[in-house]
């Protein structure tokens, strides 16, 4: 399959509309826009919190997000919407090569990656164990992070909900060595 690095199509038109109700009905904080870049690559890595967090994401930032997200959401029909929007499919029940591929080509094509190191949301709050995907993507393309935390709930017309993106971090050590660091600067962020 011939892979496309233009930006997703659906995601373009739903982007705009997932940020004004977003805006609008949780009315997040969102602190540290300007550590995004406007362009180049960059990967953004922080907790998960809710299924929501996504379209967080999606209203911080102008730039089209590739998120990894599990391989079950292209079950059916929701394949072709999930496809268009620009995701990438990760089997979370093996290691998986080929997420980690795609997501390494949308770098090498100065695209924005989105990636919850937790691999799953944590159900209490409390920061589950980073795996390394964000990391090794970010040392094999040479690649910084801009780690993010998600704070508060997703309570309509609350103001409560926060998303806090820190400075930029260039992977130089080793693996196990940066993918604590990252950890504990989510955890610095949600202090």
């Amino acid at each position: 399959m011939r892979q496309k690095y233009n930006e997703a199509f659906l995601y373009k038109v739903v982007r705009p509309i997932i940020t004004f109700l977003f805006i609008h009905l949780y009315k997040p904080k969102i602190i540290g826009k300007e550590n995004i870049p406007k362009e180049g690559r960059i990967i953004l890595a922080g907790n998960h919190t809710n299924n929501f967090d996504c379209f967080l994401l999606m209203s911080s930032t102008k730039r089209c997000i590739h998120f990894l997200a599990k391989d079950e959401l292209w079950k059916g029909p929701k394949r072709i919407i999930f496809s268009h929007l620009g995701l990438i499919p990760v089997n979370r029940r093996k290691k998986d090569p080929n997420s980690l591929f795609m997501a390494k080509s949308y770098l090498e094509h100065e695209k924005v990656i989105g990636i919850f190191p937790e691999g799953t949301f944590s159900r209490d709050g409390n920061l589950l164990p980073f795996k390394y995907g964000a990391v090794k993507m970010a040392e094999d393309t040479n690649t910084s992070i801009i780690p993010f935390a998600i704070k508060g709930k997703y309570k309509i017309f609350s103001k409560d909900l926060q998303i806090i993106f820190g400075e930029e971090l260039k992977i130089k050590e080793n693996l196990e060595i940066e993918n604590k660091k990252l950890q504990n600067k989510v955890k610095e962020l949600l202090r």
